[in-house]
C-alpha cells in the first residue's frame, strides 16, 4: 500500500520523527565533544589566570595568552596554591579553577552560600592573588581575572565578554585597557574598599595617579563600563576579609 505523503498527517508524523533523529543526533555528539569542550574550558581558565599575573606572550601592543600547550604545565609552575574562600576561611582546593562563578552568584542570590575561588601565583619572588569576576555588560555578561598584592592593588589583568559592541565595549580586553589597572588602589587612602570606577570625567587620562580608584573610561562604552565598575565593586569587595586576615597573619 502506497503511503499518501500529501496528508497532514504524513507531514506532522514526518516532522516529529525528524526532530527526534536530529535531537539525538546532536545529543550525541555533545556527549562525545563534552571531554573536548571541558578540557577546553580548564586550559582558558588557566590562560586568563596566568595573563592577570603577568604570564602570558604579550608584545607591545596585543594581548596574548600562552600557548594552549603550555598552559597546564606554567600553571602548575606559577600558581602555588588554590583556595576556596566559604564560611569564612579559606580552604586548599585544587579544583578551585573549575568553579563556575555564574553559578555561584546564582547561589547567592538564592540566599545558599557562595564559593570564592582565590588562586595564589608566585612570580620572580612576587606574590599575586588572582580572582575570578563576573557582571553584566550593555548586551551580555563580562567577566575579568584580577591579580592582586596583598595590599589590594592590583598587579594586572584580564577582561572579556559575551557580546560587547565591535569598537566600543569589546575594547575592554584591548591592552590599553587592561594595563590602565595595574598599579591602581581598590582601597582608598583610609583603607576602605571602594574598588574602582571606569570614569568618563576622570581628570588623569594618561592614569598616573593611581590611588583615585578611577580609570579613563572607553569612548561610547558608557553602559559597559558601568557594568566592568560595578563588576569590580561586587565581586572583589568579597574578598576584603581574607585580605584582612592575611594582613594580621603576616
Amino acid at each position: 500500500m502506497a503511503i499518501n505523503t500529501e496528508k497532514n498527517s504524513y507531514t506532522i508524523i514526518f516532522s516529529i520523527l525528524m526532530v527526534i533523529v536530529v535531537g539525538a543526533l546532536l545529543a550525541t555528539i555533545a556527549q562525545v565533544l563534552k571531554p573536548t569542550i571541558t578540557e577546553n574550558k580548564r586550559i582558558e581558565k588557566q590562560q586568563n589566570i596566568l595573563y592577570a599575573m603577568g604570564v602570558n606572550e604579550n608584545d607591545e601592543s596585543s594581548a596574548n595568552f600562552v600557548a594552549e600547550t603550555d598552559a597546564a604545565k606554567l600553571f602548575e609552575q606559577y600558581i602555588t596554591e588554590q583556595l576556596v574562600i566559604a564560611n569564612g576561611s579559606a580552604q586548599a582546593d585544587d579544583k578551585a579553577y573549575l568553579i563556575d562563578v555564574k553559578k555561584e552568584q546564582a547561589k547567592a542570590k538564592a540566599g545558599e552560600e557562595r564559593r570564592l575561588p582565590l588562586f595564589v601565583g608566585e612570580k620572580d619572588g612576587k606574590k599575586y592573588y588572582i580572582a575570578p569576576i563576573r557582571g553584566k555588560g550593555l548586551w551580555d555578561a563580562v567577566w575579568a581575572y584580577v591579580a592582586m598584592d596583598e595590599n589590594m592593588v592590583v598587579q594586572g589583568a584580564y577582561f572579556d565578554h559575551q557580546g560587547e559592541t565591535a569598537g566600543l565595549g569589546a575594547n575592554i580586553k584591548e591592552r590599553y585597557f587592561m594595563d590602565d589597572f595595574i598599579g591602581e588602589h581598590l582601597l582608598d587612602a583610609s583603607g576602605n574598599f571602594v574598588g574602582i570606577a571606569i570614569s568618563k570625567s576622570n581628570a588623569d587620562p594618561l592614569n598616573k595617579d593611581k590611588q583615585d580608584n578611577e580609570v579613563d573610561a572607553i569612548a561610547g562604552a558608557t553602559i559597559t563600563g558601568d557594568g566592568v565598575s560595578a563588576m569590580i565593586r561586587n565581586d572583589l569587595k568579597l574578598y576584603v576579609p581574607f585580605f584582612k586576615n592575611l594582613k594580621k597573619t603576616n
